[in-house]
């Protein structure tokens, strides 16, 4: 969309007081003057599309920026006054090495001024699309595992700290629409194939741009799907949820799997000393993030349940990483809620 356009959008979308406004953009999109417009229509957070620094990975993906994009495009979001910016990247395409994805991890934070937020998100294999159809590009589940492991030592080495599976920032500078998916949070998507959640009842919109249009062309319905969570249901999402985060999860929603889960090394247990009552957290460790579909079906959503997930809650997509009898899910990183998100 023209970035005239997404202002005019913008400003007519009725904002709380200090309410923050992202706008997703690709590097070469980002000029001074587009900046500026988002900047005059309220934008305080622009996450930029970088996905590698790596010119034969950027070709493997797809892309049409040159890695020398990136830094005009930081500076430019920097010279329109708009506070903050996160970069995303994503690991395990073809081409790429642990050597070259370090290197962007350094790149990234090596931009002026350096990133306060960064998301690393695992290539997965949507079917129907080009990746699909071409299984010399799929990535390793072992190496993408590897990869994420990479991205933790050094996003954490400069001061920024998980605060979702696939999410990094400084303190204090976490995205706060990432926080509210994961909190189990109201939000609407507008848009071909956005999603929207309202206090249990969420729906997706048409796929492809050319039936949303015809749809809306003909004054019909734009949603695909909708679905009304039972109780049972919406206490599942909230622990899966939360238990992708630093927050994690009351222990005792584990039953007695803690146990092993605590000597397998996937969770932490945390005193939460702070809290009207006193109690213990269980906090995914660095190899439960590796693992957290599979720890996530040991929840116990509530009184009554048997363990796991209760009848009807879909599951989110997954891989596998190990084999024999340590082989276990692992979460597809891209498996969060898709957002409305705006293309400069």
């Amino acid at each position: 969309m023209p970035g005239r356009e997404l202002a005019c959008l913008i400003r007519d979308v009725p904002l709380e007081p200090g309410a923050e406004v992202t706008v997703e953009a690709n590097p070469e999109h980002v000029t001074p003057e587009w900046a500026r417009m988002m900047r005059s229509a309220g934008v305080s957070r622009v996450s930029i599309g970088v996905q590698s620094f790596d010119p034969a990975v950027l070709q493997s993906l797809g892309r049409e920026h040159p890695a020398e994009a990136v830094q005009p495009a930081v500076a430019a979001v920097a010279a329109a006054g708009i506070p903050r910016y996160s970069i995303d990247l994503i690991y395990g395409a073809a081409g790429e090495t642990d050597e070259s994805f370090r290197a962007s991890l350094e790149a990234a934070l090596s931009l002026d001024p350096p990133p306060q937020h960064v998301s690393a998100y695992a290539l997965t294999v949507e079917p129907g699309t080009p990746l699909a159809a071409d299984v010399r590009r799929h990535p390793d589940d072992d190496v993408q595992a590897a990869r994420y492991e990479i991205a933790d030592a050094v996003l954490s080495g400069h001061g920024l700290f998980w605060y979702e599976i696939s999410n990094w920032a400084v303190p204090g500078e976490e995205c706060r629409h990432n926080q509210n998916y994961w909190r189990g949070g109201n939000y609407l998507g507008v848009g071909c194939a956005a999603h929207s959640h309202s206090d249990g009842t969420r729906w997706w919109n048409l796929r492809t741009p050319e039936r949303y249009l015809a749809a809306v062309a003909e004054g019909r319905s734009t949603v695909a799907v909708r679905e009304v969570l039972s109780a049972a249901e919406r206490t599942f999402e909230r622990l899966e949820l939360a238990l992708r985060t630093p927050a994690g999860v009351p222990a005792d929603a584990f039953g007695e799997g803690l146990e092993e889960l605590v000597d397998a090394g996937l969770v932490d247990l945390v005193d939460r000393a702070g809290s009207p009552e006193p109690r213990k957290d269980a906090v995914l460790t660095l190899a439960g993030r590796l693992l957290a579909n599979e720890v996530a079906c040991r929840l116990l959503p509530g009184e009554g349940q048997n363990g796991g997930a209760p009848a009807g809650v879909s599951r989110r997509s997954a891989t596998y990483v190990g084999s024999g009898d340590h082989q276990m899910q692992r979460n597809s990183p891209r498996s969060e809620p898709i957002p409305l998100s705006s293309q400069a």
